[in-house]
């Protein structure tokens, strides 16, 4: 139970005042439930006349007497006098109804000790969704390379929905069956320390034995969640290939993937499931056994005339232990559900405990560009070899330079370094005389605006999508900046204009049409730097000269870092960097680089995306 205690402890602060109320009304509910059954004893004794002493009423604060005794003798006392005046049967009336009053109160208590744990439930497992939320967006990019999106969206759904009905539906069990068998022992215990010393004795074999079929369920649920997370993959890759699976026939080889994988997550279904469907039939065997040998025990010390416990408080003691079977029984089938939880809380602590190497700095610097950016001396490698190798560049404010080389010479990772999305390794980058480290990730990032080669929209309105991430922008000022990036002519054609939803990822515009929408809102931000990833690579003709002339407006008075292969794009560049292999072999214009000959000219003359 360790496991569930310190994911309480993590989660459980904000809901103290209901875990209070929680806890009282079901200790409150317990010690009415260990009253209501002890009128069986007077009842027992009023039906079967087994009880012909003679009592005297002891004053309550009689020196001598325990508080228990005087009470046992008291109650004695009435029903004997309730008897003697008006009947067997009307005493017998009496103690029913005083029975059906205290399980009025005990039900009532009950309920409410179940009623203020759903906020306790309902709160965690919002609160775990947030933290896992908030943590995917304070993670680097380098995370989620490394990490497969559809494992990220299993461990945000699959896996807090098991934490959910496993951990969570198992708080009322856990916070009231404890309580019930504490209580209830402490009762048998006051009756009969012996008969309670030999049940002590024999009960832990039950505990040792789910316990050790709840150790090989957690194993085994582990390893269902991490096939589950492979499933989503899966799901996720053909929703996002699904064009490409049509286009190659591929969708049995697709299909038979898919349902190998989903085979084997059954099997694992299935090995849980009849495991933890083990719990109940083997708690119940257990359970009567153990009252099958206290009930031998008990029975043969009142035969033997030992005096320890009389008849009726022997079905009374039997009747509380009874009762603590049905609490011990659900104890441990929640221990079987919670080995689950804890199994998927150790998939989503993967992310909630990953470490994220792009820190803020404990003081940071004020950051502003008036002079150049400086790349000096840059190694940066993500896992083992080095991308960039010794990478020395300055980009003074204002101009426009073109990064150009094949795929993987490290071009789109120059850039990524400007507004830290990695860190390097060695050497440093500088805004002005400012290492990028030493200002807040904020500050650095509000001077940058990206337009990549895929547009990343958002299932929203074109109103919303343009001022992302944009406070207090104004609607003549969302307008101006899609017509500034020939936009918002398409845009008022639609039904709503500009408070129509685009779909999923703008999937009702087209290629060009997204593009221009990106621009808009790097247009609205209104950045300083300004970096275009192969901003017009996967447009037609027409649509890269309505792109391009969006791009013209953008760039005017702006220092910008474009990445691309068409000459179109880069041929006006104030400088042209040309990378191989992680360095920095050629610089310079358009012309003169071609005019030497050298690896640039191979590159143009090759029509690499160059015309």
């Amino acid at each position: 139970m360790k496991g569930i205690f310190y994911i309480l402890k993590r989660f459980l602060p904000p809901y103290k005042k209901y875990l209070f109320l929680t806890f009282f009304f079901n200790i409150l509910s317990a010690i009415l439930n260990v009253f209501s059954m002890a009128t069986i004893i007077p009842i027992l004794q009023v039906l079967f006349k087994v009880n012909t002493k003679t009592y005297l009423f002891i004053p309550w604060n009689k020196e001598g007497y325990s508080i228990l005794d005087i009470a046992l003798n008291n109650v004695n006392w009435y029903v004997t006098q309730l008897i003697d005046t008006s009947g067997s049967s009307y005493a017998l009336m009496m103690l029913a109804i005083v029975l059906v009053a205290m399980t009025l109160l005990k039900t009532g208590t009950s309920y409410l000790g179940s009623y203020f744990i759903i906020p306790i439930r309902t709160g965690v497992v919002r609160d775990v969704r947030n933290r896992i939320n908030d943590k995917i967006l304070t993670l680097p990019i380098g995370f989620f390379t490394e990490e497969r999106k559809g494992d990220i969206l299993a461990r945000i759904s699959g896996d807090v929905n098991e934490v959910e009905n496993s951990v969570m539906s198992s708080l009322d069990m856990l916070f009231k069956n404890p309580i019930l068998i504490l209580i209830y022992l402490t009762t048998m215990t006051i009756l009969s320390w012996q008969l309670t010393l030999f049940v002590l004795i024999v009960l832990p074999v039950m505990g040792f034995v789910m316990g050790r079929v709840g150790r090989s369920l957690k194993r085994s649920s582990f390893e269902a969640q991490n096939k589950w997370g492979e499933l989503m993959s899966q799901v996720e890759e053909t929703l996002s290939g699904l064009r490409i699976i049509k286009a190659f026939n591929a969708e049995n080889k697709i299909s038979e993937r898919f349902h190998i994988g989903s085979n084997i997550f059954r099997k694992m279904s299935n090995r849980i499931a009849r495991r933890q469907q083990l719990a109940h039939p083997m708690s119940e065997f257990l359970g009567t056994l153990t009252i099958a040998i206290v009930l031998w025990f008990g029975g043969s010390l009142i035969l033997g005339g030992y005096g320890i416990i009389d008849a009726a408080t022997f079905i009374y003691y039997l009747t509380i232990f009874y009762s603590i079977i049905n609490p011990a029984k659900e104890l441990s089938k929640s221990a079987y559900a919670v080995q689950r939880g804890l199994a998927s809380m150790e998939r989503i602590d993967k992310i909630l405990k990953a470490e994220n190497p792009i820190s803020e700095p404990a003081k940071p610097a004020a950051i502003s560009f008036h002079k150049h950016i400086q790349y000096k001396n840059v190694w940066f490698k993500y896992q083992s070899d080095w991308v960039l190798r010794d990478v020395q560049l300055t980009v003074e404010k204002g101009k426009t330079i073109a990064l150009v080389g094949q795929s993987g010479s490290g071009k789109s990772t120059l850039a990524d370094l400007l507004p830290r999305f990695y860190d390097i390794q060695k050497g440093g980058i500088y805004l002005d005389d400012t290492n990028i480290k030493d200002a807040k990730l904020r500050d650095l990032r509000s001077l940058i605006s990206y337009v990549n080669q895929e547009a990343i929209l958002f299932n929203d309105t074109f109103y919303n999508n343009i001022a992302f991430g944009v406070v207090h922008a104004t609607e003549s000022q969302i307008i101006e900046a899609a017509k500034i990036a020939n936009a918002h002519d398409f845009i008022m054609a639609t039904e709503k204009g500009y408070h129509t939803n685009i779909g999923d990822r703008g999937g009702r515009l087209s290629g060009g049409q997204r593009q221009r929408i990106s621009i808009a809102r790097a247009i609205l931000k209104n950045p300083e730097i300004l970096i275009l990833d192969e901003a017009t690579s996967a447009l037609d003709t027409d649509s890269e000269r309505l792109v391009q002339e969006a791009l013209d407006h953008l760039m005017k008075n702006r220092t910008t870092i474009v990445i691309a292969h068409r000459l179109s794009t880069i041929k006006n560049a104030d400088e042209i960097y040309v990378l191989k292999e992680g360095q920095i072999v050629e610089s310079g214009q358009h012309a003169s680089l071609y005019a030497q000959g050298g690896y640039y000219t191979k590159l143009c003359d090759a029509q690499i995306d160059l015309k």
